[in-house]
């Protein structure tokens, strides 16, 4: 069976392997490979200006896009150097300072002092209790308590209480309470002024402090049987000696914080021993005088 014929054979009749070329060189003329050549050079040429102008294209508008640059900013004048602040003092921790030499002068550090809030004087009894009760009720809420005291003795169970109701005060509330003694201060006087701390305690110019051991004057009536006198006599050995103790006791804290020894108050004070506010506050029973 012969081959079919295919269109180009139909169209090219002949040898194929001849034909096209030579038809493709008669349709170029000048030759195949010269006009290869030329039509790659035409598109050397072309491609190339083309991106020689597509690149100056694209600069100029990556000059034109390109923010102008802005002037630099006048410098400013350097500002001062602050001036070094002087570092505070802090206040002391003591309100106190420690007493100086008596020149007269002294009222004007303590200006509180000037105006008690508690002020008593005369003997210390039940009527001095109940205007202890009265000022103390109507004094001040908050700050320190000031309380002035001129006394020539009484009743030290009197003392001891108006001077535990200014313990209590001074625990519960936390409030500073401050002892001015005026004029004569003695024996219960100076039990009273033993509740409060030595470094508050504060006398006039001219006060004078007395510390005195409890007089007791008795007389105890026996009858009945010796068992019975034996008791009274017991009963009667306890009162003195819880009287002795508490003395004692008392004398303990009206030295507290002092430069005084237990022993040389208990010899001293079993005569009466006067002390002027000048020698109280060398051996430290107070803070200053005014």
């Amino acid at each position: 069976m012969a081959s079919q014929e295919t269109l180009l054979e139909r169209l090219i009749p002949g040898d194929l392997e001849h034909q096209i070329p030579a038809a493709i060189q008669k349709a170029l003329p000048g030759g195949f490979r010269n006009r290869l050549l030329q039509v790659g050079l035409g598109l050397l040429i072309t491609f190339g200006f083309a991106f020689l102008v597509r690149r100056w294209i694209e600069r100029r508008e990556a000059q034109r896009r390109a923010p102008t640059p802005r002037a630099a900013a006048p410098a400013l004048p350097r500002a001062p150097e602050p001036e070094a602040i002087a570092p505070v003092a802090a206040p002391p921790a003591d309100p106190y300072p420690e007493p100086l030499p008596d020149d007269g002068g002294e009222a004007t550090r303590y200006p509180m002092l000037a105006r008690p809030h508690v002020a008593l004087a005369g003997p210390v009894d039940q009527a001095m209790y109940a205007s202890f009760r009265a000022q103390l009720a109507a004094a001040p809420r908050e700050g320190a308590l000031v309380v002035s005291l001129s006394t020539p003795g009484g009743d030290p169970e009197v003392a001891r209480l108006m001077g535990d109701e200014i313990r209590l005060l001074r625990d519960y509330s936390g409030r500073e309470t401050l002892f001015l003694g005026k004029v004569a201060v003695d024996a219960v006087g100076a039990t009273f002024m033993a509740a409060f701390p030595a470094d508050r305690r504060f006398l006039t110019r001219g006060t004078r402090l007395m510390l005195q051991a409890r007089q007791s004057q008795a007389s105890i009536a026996l009858s009945g049987t010796l068992e019975a006198q034996a008791a009274s006599l017991r009963a009667r050995l306890g009162e003195i000696e819880e009287a002795a103790r508490i003395e004692q006791q008392g004398f303990r804290e009206i030295i507290a914080g002092s430069n005084l020894r237990f022993e040389d108050v208990a010899a001293r004070a079993t005569a009466g021993w006067y002390i002027e506010a000048e020698e109280a506050r060398s051996l430290g029973l107070v803070h200053d005088i005014i």
